[in-house]
């Protein structure tokens, strides 16, 4: 088993050679109202905001979800990667067939391999099986470049309608940094040919230029309207060193047959006093559906000066509508992780579930993350409890520059009470449907917590952050009766592995953590003192819940804990082995 590096310095080392390499420069489910579900004429429903109109309620400030019980990411791209290219926004059509776009690479043609900043392909088949890929158009065939010499045509969006395909494109600096423009194209024939209006864009002034269409299944079908909708971003598609940081995710809505006339767009503007969305033709009263103005990667015990500062949550993504859970799913993520909002509608309330923390470069082919995660309807299992997630990368030592999935795995949580008697069996057998959770795997080795072996094993939460918090634990899609948790340490070096203080034990009620009572371990937890693969037995009193974990603050100059395995269990009569 690889162990984690020994120094700080060490870890530079090789993190220069990889960004070399890289050729980076190297320095020093909820009801929903009746009316949501009724057919609306757009016109009628629009609510003008006037002067002197009563300011209308915000929506999107993030609050912590609680709708799934159990959340699983693949560590790494599980689906044979086809094609060259990022981003690869898509839709599913009425032929069966998904059709995508691509940034900055020969899409689909493996025959000449000609290097394009667009192109359209099509995709058959469906995963866990090969995909196979066929190039339709490219560069200047599908959209224009509005604002002239150092930008390029980027895809952020696609959506099918009664046989037709949209692609949104914005200019893209080619320093990443700012979006001014963005417009949409149209194809009658299954993205071979393309039309827009080559006058004007459709958007500018960096505002609402980050287009990404609300995938509502094969053909638009499940929209509870008719209508299209789509989500903006203003400023760039991601962090950025120029513009200003993406807080907001905005939505417009158009119908079907006017998608490119700019002026049948309607733009949320806040929600009334009887909780019904407000619609302005008016861009300029558009108010964000979610806002989250968190920033992550703050404090670090590595850097580099390519890496962005602290970060933001949103980004450039994708918006999905799961129809078995009746739930709107938002993929957004940061340079170093991927981060999972839900909603109950398209304007929500939308609310953050769940961030896979993949850490800093180097990336391994064991785990490795990617930017601009989407997750086309097509992927989305009968039962919405699994899809596939389309990301890209091709720094940290890892290349997956293609169409390249992996698979995502959600539990709704059903709300209940604490269960009547004691599970008999181990509550991390594969029956129960134990997740294991953690900050970050620096390994990709999740599966070790409860593969019965310590001696010699070790996984570890190195993620280049200055962690004030970290924890090990598991989630179930129902309550255990709980009262005993064994903890077995991984590999110690003197940059971390254990928990420097204030260690605890927490259960989930409800969708909140909340320390056990009267806690104590055997051995006693030394802290700072603790030795390499040794088990430390948790006890306290009889309680119960969906997850449980421990936590406290790691320890060793990479601020980090190790683990071995994790052990939780209900014992009958136990009694506490040690006194609090």
């Amino acid at each position: 088993m690889t162990s984690t590096f020994n120094s700080i310095s060490g870890y530079r080392a090789l993190l220069a050679l990889v960004l070399v390499l890289a050729g980076i420069p190297v320095q020093a489910a909820e009801p929903t109202s009746e009316a949501a579900h009724r057919p609306v004429s757009l016109n009628s429903s629009v609510t003008q905001i006037a002067p002197g109109h009563p300011a209308p309620m915000r929506l999107g400030t993030s609050d912590a979800s609680t709708f799934f019980s159990t959340v699983r990411v693949d560590e790494r791209t599980t689906v044979p990667v086809i094609g060259n290219g990022d981003l690869w926004p898509s839709c599913w059509s009425d032929d069966g067939a998904l059709y995508t776009a691509s940034g900055d690479g020969w899409g689909m043609d493996a025959e000449m391999r000609v290097w394009e900043d667009l192109r359209v392909s099509r995709i058959d088949g469906t995963p866990p099986a090969p995909l196979d890929g066929k190039s339709l158009a490219k560069g200047g065939e599908i959209a224009s470049v509005w604002s002239g010499p150092g930008y390029n045509r980027k895809p952020t969006g696609m959506v099918c309608v009664g046989g037709d395909i949209y692609l949104a494109v914005q200019d893209l600096s080619l320093d990443f940094e700012e979006a001014p423009a963005a417009s949409i194209a149209r194809s009658r024939d299954k993205g071979k040919s393309w039309t827009w209006d080559r006058s004007t864009p459709m958007f500018s002034k960096s505002v609402f230029t980050t287009v990404m269409f609300l995938d509502y299944g094969q053909g638009n079908v499940n929209s509870k309207d008719g209508l299209v909708y789509a989500y903006g971003i203003d400023g760039n598609w991601r962090f950025s060193t120029r513009a200003r940081d993406p807080e907001q995710l905005y939505l417009g809505r158009v119908e079907p047959g006017r998608i490119q006339d700019r002026a049948a767009w309607e733009f949320f503007a806040g929600i009334d006093a009887a909780g019904e969305p407000i619609w302005s033709s008016d861009i300029e009263d558009r108010s964000p559906v979610l806002e989250d103005r968190i920033r992550i990667f703050i404090q670090m015990v590595v850097s580099h000066p390519a890496w962005p500062g602290p970060m933001p949550r949103i980004a450039q993504g994708g918006v999905f509508y799961n129809r078995p859970l009746n739930r709107y799913i938002y993929t957004s993520w940061t340079r170093f992780s991927w981060e999972f909002y839900e909603a109950p509608e398209p304007w929500g309330p939308w609310r953050h579930f769940f961030s896979k923390n993949f850490g800093v470069y180097p990336w391994s082919e064991a785990k490795h993350g990617g930017y601009a995660p989407t997750a086309p309807t097509k992927y989305v299992s009968a039962d919405g409890r699994s899809f596939y997630v389309q990301a890209n990368t091709f720094l940290g030592g890892v290349q997956r520059y293609g169409f390249a999935l992996r698979k995502v795995d959600v539990e709704p949580r059903v709300p209940m009470e604490k269960v009547d008697a004691p599970h008999p069996s181990s509550l991390v057998h594969s029956s129960l449907e134990a997740v294991a959770i953690s900050y970050s795997n620096h390994f990709g080795t999740p599966d070790i917590l409860n593969d019965g072996l310590i001696a010699g094993q070790s996984e570890d939460s190195w993620n280049g952050e200055s962690k004030e918090e970290d924890y090990w634990g598991y989630t179930w899609p129902q309550p255990n009766n709980l009262n005993w948790l064994e903890y077995a340490t991984g590999h110690i070096t003197p940059s971390g592995g254990w928990f420097d203080s204030q260690i605890r034990v927490q259960v989930r009620q409800h969708g909140k953590w909340l320390d056990v009572s009267s806690a104590c371990s055997t051995p006693q937890y030394p802290g700072a003192g603790a030795t390499a693969n040794s088990t430390y037995v948790f006890a306290f009193e009889d309680t119960w819940g969906d997850g449980i974990r421990i936590i406290g603050r790691p320890g060793g100059e990479g601020r980090y804990t190790s683990i071995a395995e994790l052990t939780p269990a209900f014992k009958e009569g136990q009694s506490r082995p040690c006194s609090p």
